[in-house]
């Protein structure tokens, strides 16, 4: 027999209001979405936003991370172990301290993308694109009918049922689609992909990005970066923000001058790697070189 969510909530809801009294009335569904909303707008007065990558599965890298202030999480689920149970939970967190959050999801998937933004996610990172056929489909999977054809679920996103008619009209609008460059047949398409609806913004992805060009493991082969920067000065002049990694201060402040606004300051295990071996060093005991082979 199939569970009801929103039958469920309605039931304990109409318990809570007997127990309180029928003069009290139960909180309405919250469905603002502020967390997206707060970014959308960073993005539209060309404000530099600050991220961070989650690769662990511990939530409390991402409390850690609402506490220290950055504006935007993503949580990688194209790479690694991450399952959706994990993930959850690091949404879960990040809903409760109003951080936008994202999810870099595996694949382009109705059924996948669907359950990710109905567990609360602000939107999705969509990976390795070509075309921007594929693009506007992922957008689709993520937007409620009729500008996609998400379906609609009693779950977080819509506060278990309880929210359906506040949150819906709103999930559309409050959504984010952030698309990956990072192949050579997504820079060469710039034009269709830009011309796409629905999308916020496009992270640039440079390890991949070298890789079609047949320069693999080599992010700042010069030939590659040019053309990078050409099509991030064409989706600029398109009005669409762009985000890269950046970690180091030099490298930070050359890539706000290049017109980038997402900056990633960091998958977790790179952040963690680095402070662990800033604090070794100082304490004379540096990592050896076959740490990493």
């Amino acid at each position: 027999m199939a569970i009801d969510n929103a039958a469920i909530s309605n039931i304990v809801r109409e318990v809570v209001e007997r127990q309180l009294g029928s003069s009290q009335q139960s909180p309405p569904a919250n469905c603002d979405l502020p967390n997206a909303a707060t970014l959308k707008e960073k993005f539209r007065q060309d404000q530099p936003t600050y991220g961070i990558w989650i690769t662990l599965e511990s939530p409390s890298i991402t409390e850690i991370a609402t506490r220290m202030g950055f504006d935007w999480i993503v949580i990688d689920a194209e790479h690694g172990y991450l399952d959706m149970k994990i993930v959850m939970e690091h949404i879960r967190v990040a809903n409760l301290a109003n951080t936008p959050i994202l999810v870099r999801i595996s694949e382009i998937q109705g059924g996948l993308i669907k359950r990710i933004m109905d567990v609360g996610a602000d939107g999705i990172v969509v990976p390795h694109l070509r075309t921007a056929a594929q693009l506007a489909e992922a957008v689709s999977f993520a937007k409620y009918p009729p500008e996609g054809t998400r379906g609609i679920g009693a779950e977080r996103a819509t506060r278990w049922g309880a929210g359906i008619e506040k949150c819906v009209p709103l999930a559309n609008e409050s959504s984010l689609v952030v698309a990956m460059m990072e192949t050579m047949e997504a820079g060469d398409a710039i034009d269709e992909i830009l011309d796409v609806p629905g999308v916020d913004a496009m992270f640039f992805g440079l390890h991949d990005y070298s890789a079609t060009f047949g320069y693999p493991g080599k992010a700042d082969e010069p030939a590659v970066m040019q053309r990078a920067m050409e099509v991030q000065k064409r989706i600029c002049e398109r009005g669409m923000p762009t985000g890269i990694l950046a970690s180091e201060k030099e490298d930070i402040e050359r890539r706000l001058v290049q017109g980038f606004r997402m900056i990633g300051l960091g998958f977790d295990t790179t952040l963690l790697i680095k402070a662990a071996t800033q604090v070794l060093e100082a304490a004379g005991k540096p990592v050896p070189e076959s740490a990493w082979w």
